[in-house]
């Protein structure tokens, strides 16, 4: 028998060299919820190991992250005013624009910081757009979008990370924050993000739900591979720095497809209802969660990201599991 290629499998140090798929901490961003007030540090009980941040105490645990090498986050505002027309997300005061200054004054260059950029979380109906006739208008989004974008770069986030699905708005973002001066802010357009159940305990933990109605008529069908890979080109094209698929596990032909047709980095986003089955199976004993979480995170990577976003980060790295 030429060929035996359990040769190459036979002990940890020849697996180790030939490995095709190789992880660092360097891929991973991790996601913050930022509420009003001061010393709150709150547990989301949909999401074990999760919690809503106060900006003081969310400096303490930005500086924890860091001596871990956890150096890029992603930050989401929760318990602002809602209204229909989701004003605050704009505003130079929101809790986000203040948390990323305070957290660019405290680290510098040693964070790195996204900004989730979607106004679900800032309506009084909780969808991610201007609602008319119970119909999410798609222009007057993308130009709250846009001044909700240049809002966060201008406090100093690195990258803008908007979420909402919206028909142009990488290039209408891209546009303003040019104009504004904002031309080194990255965009991680979240281009595939289907209409999924996987979100279910992140809308607890941000607030989000919508009180009427889904998201379908502007989040991705998961059953339109070739649409999926359509929306990434559309944002490829219109200036995205990276194209992210979210959720991730769910959707790996996605992020390999995409893989093959753009040279564009590639990010995951590893969502909150895939993060809580595997904690709610490994509190009942019934999977190995360090194995599981793992086997995950090199899934990402073979399928083709280069960026993984992940609750699972701090375990991986407090426990060192990679």
């Amino acid at each position: 028998m030429l060929n035996r290629p359990r040769r190459l499998r036979k002990t940890p140090l020849v697996r180790e060299m030939i490995a095709e798929t190789r992880l660092s901490k360097d891929m991973f961003v991790y996601p913050y919820f930022v509420v009003p007030g001061n010393n709150i540090t709150k547990d989301i009980d949909a999401m074990p190991g999760v919690s809503h941040f106060s900006i003081d105490t969310l400096k303490k645990d930005v500086e924890k992250g860091l001596k871990l090498g956890l150096n890029k986050i992603m930050l989401f505002g929760v318990g602002e005013e809602k209204s229909e027309d989701g004003h605050t997300a704009y505003s130079d005061k929101s809790l986000v624009t203040t948390a990323v200054r305070e957290l660019k004054s405290a680290f510098g260059e040693d964070l790195y910081i996204v900004t989730d950029v979607c106004v679900c979380s800032y309506t009084s109906h909780g969808h991610c757009g201007i609602l008319h006739n119970d119909y999410v208008q798609n222009d007057a989004t993308v130009e709250v979008i846009a001044k909700m974008g240049l809002a966060h770069a201008s406090a100093g986030a690195d990258m803008l990370a908007p979420s909402d699905m919206m028909d142009g708005r990488i290039l209408a973002m891209r546009s303003l924050l040019d104009a504004n001066g904002q031309e080194n802010t990255a965009i991680m357009s979240h281009a595939t993000k289907f209409a999924s159940s996987y979100y279910g305990p992140f809308r607890e933990a941000a607030d989000c739900a919508p009180g009427r109605g889904d998201r379908k008529s502007y989040q991705m069908d998961f059953r339109n591979p070739s649409e999926a890979i359509k929306e990434a080109m559309l944002d490829d094209q219109e200036g995205a720095d990276v194209l992210m698929v979210k959720p991730g596990l769910a959707y790996l032909d996605i992020v390999s497809k995409l893989k093959q047709n753009t040279t564009t980095p590639i990010a995951v986003y590893n969502v909150s209802g895939e993060y809580s089955m595997i904690k709610a199976a490994a509190e009942k004993g019934w999977i190995d969660e360090q194995k599981v979480v793992m086997e995950t995170m090199f899934a990402f990577a073979r399928a083709g990201a280069s960026i993984i976003t992940t609750y699972h980060i701090k375990d991986i790295l407090q426990n060192n599991w990679m």
